[in-house]
């Protein structure tokens, strides 16, 4: 699948297949949002590609139509006089590891894992996440030991220890405003809003709730500590995957729940309804 995503102030384009074709490709991409990367400067990655002078005149002609300058092309060699005669950059050959980098596309599945298994894949930054939790428990232990006085509950006729000066580092909401865009991530050990659109390519990893105040079109994952009872809520839920703890769901080729929905778990699977459906005081939804 041809790509468009965000680099620095630019555009990268990712060609993996004849340029004819990702060309139309390209367009239908934006065609979807017309304006979005009007203004915008773009390189393109055409891998081993090859093509001659029409199709690369063709496919700087579909970006020019949304408003996109291309500067410059990385490929094998025999782009090089044909880029000239086009008054564009050639970067040399695309290293390997961006070629091997660009998306392709994937059966779509829908899966539960069992609840023994953790999601400490690298892409989820689960093992950092595990690291990061693990080292937090130990401070709240230390911090626990140093500060502890024995402080008298009269009404039970036990003791308890006296609370913390401040609580555990590293659990927090993060709160982002704007669009994510394809590529883009955002992380936290905590909860995520996010204010603004998600769109296709970006995700959402959490370890509590995620919420968009906007379209989900991406990848979320909330609960991504094991937490059963994390959500997902946003105005327009219309991911490509989802994920809350260890269940995982896939986009079945639907427009997704319409107007604002809740994802949740619900026994052994991933069900979403409508905002109007869901009890936010039990974390419970009526169905």
């Amino acid at each position: 699948m041809s790509t468009i995503r965000g680099r620095g102030r630019s555009l990268e384009i990712g060609i993996d297949r004849a340029l004819a074709a990702a060309t139309v490709e390209i367009r239908g991409q934006l065609e979807e949002r017309p304006a979005f990367f009007r203004g915008s400067r773009a390189v393109a990655n055409f891998g081993l590609v090859e093509t001659d002078a029409a199709g690369l005149v063709a496919f700087r002609d579909v970006l020019a139509d949304f408003g996109i300058t291309l500067d410059a092309v990385s490929g094998v060699e025999s782009l090089a006089p044909l880029l000239a005669q086009l008054d564009l950059a050639y970067l040399g050959a695309a290293p390997g590891g961006e070629v091997a980098a660009i998306p392709r596309p994937r059966a779509r599945r829908s899966l539960a894992l069992s609840n023994g298994v953790r999601p400490l894949v690298a892409d989820f930054a689960g093992a950092r996440a595990d690291l990061a939790a693990r080292r937090t428990e130990r401070e709240a232990a230390a911090l626990e030991r140093r500060t502890a006085v024995a402080t008298p509950v009269a009404s039970a006729g036990v003791t308890i220890p006296a609370t913390p000066n401040s609580a555990p580092a590293g659990v927090s909401t993060l709160y982002h405003r704007g669009t994510l865009r394809g590529g883009q991530t955002l992380h936290n050990l905590g909860n995520i809003i996010v204010i603004g659109d998600v769109n296709p390519g970006a995700e959402l990893i959490a370890s509590g709730d995620v919420v968009v105040f906007g379209s989900l079109r991406g990848v979320a994952h909330a609960g991504a500590q094991g937490d059963p009872s994390a959500r997902v809520v946003a105005l327009e839920l219309a991911p490509t995957q989802l994920r809350i703890a260890t269940m995982i769901a896939a986009a079945d080729g639907d427009a997704g729940e319409s107007g604002p929905a809740h994802a949740y778990i619900l026994g052994d699977r991933i069900a979403i309804v409508p905002h109007a459906a869901a009890d936010l005081g039990r974390r419970e939804v009526i169905v």
